[in-house]
């Protein structure tokens, strides 16, 4: 029938409508996500955009992912995969406001986000009432120990009861080797993580984060294995 001949073109061409005005608004704004660029000379150069959250009170006093005592007051940053010492600037595509942090940390372990700042960081870039905004982080020094980058896994679920974490190991362990529960204490409460597999580059980890994220129905996070220590970093 004529009518639903139009439907049918219309829900077709409404797609590629939301494509080119989402194209659009980007080149307007001057701001669109892009994947991370990865330098020779890793970390330094390293430079990716997207969302950034920050972290205060909760965690204040706990133990960061390099073994530091979490202070928000300082100029600090929760990253998944930078290098732990890994010093960069974060711009907000916001206000404009530039600050310089070092990573010391692991997170944020939310979707669609890149980077948590400190409320000291948070504070210099303006983005304190809003809680989050999209940022532009650019590695530019590393104080880091040479060789100590750890390796990269996927994070694939996160679990209050330690049993299923733990089933789930098990039925990873075939297909990726290394596969373990990482305990992360948290304000709310003990969590225990699942980190599958041991990945030495970024595109051997992220094709794992692809499949895992099809074949376990759920989100696929990548994340840099610094030690065997508890991870502690945000939520």
């Amino acid at each position: 029938m004529p009518g639903e001949k139009r439907i049918s073109v219309s829900r077709l061409l409404f797609p590629l409508c939301l494509l080119l005005f989402t194209t659009w608004l980007q080149g307007c704004s001057g701001w669109a996500p892009a994947r991370p660029v990865y330098p020779p000379g890793y970390p330094i150069g390293f430079v990716e955009r997207g969302s950034a959250s920050w972290y205060g009170p909760g965690f204040h006093g706990n133990r960061t992912a390099n073994g530091e005592i979490y202070d928000m007051h300082q100029l600090t940053a929760a990253h998944r995969t930078l290098p732990l010492g890994s010093v960069a600037v974060v711009r907000s595509l916001t206000t404009g406001r530039q600050v310089t942090v070092r990573i010391n940390d692991r997170g944020p372990f939310a979707r669609g986000r890149i980077l948590d700042l400190s409320l000291a960081g948070a504070q210099a870039v303006g983005m304190v009432g809003r809680g989050t905004d999209e940022i532009e982080l650019r590695v530019v020094s590393y104080q880091g120990r040479a060789g100590a980058m750890g390796v990269l896994c996927v994070q694939v679920g996160s679990f209050a009861d330690p049993a299923n974490a733990q089933a789930l190991v098990q039925r990873l362990q075939v297909a990726y080797p290394g596969s373990r529960v990482v305990a992360a204490d948290l304000p709310d409460g003990r969590r225990y993580r699942v980190y599958a597999g041991r990945f030495r580059t970024d595109a051997d980890a992220e094709r794992a984060a692809a499949h895992l994220k099809r074949a376990l129905d759920s989100e696929a996070l990548i994340v840099r294995d610094d030690s065997e220590s508890p991870a502690t970093g945000p939520p």
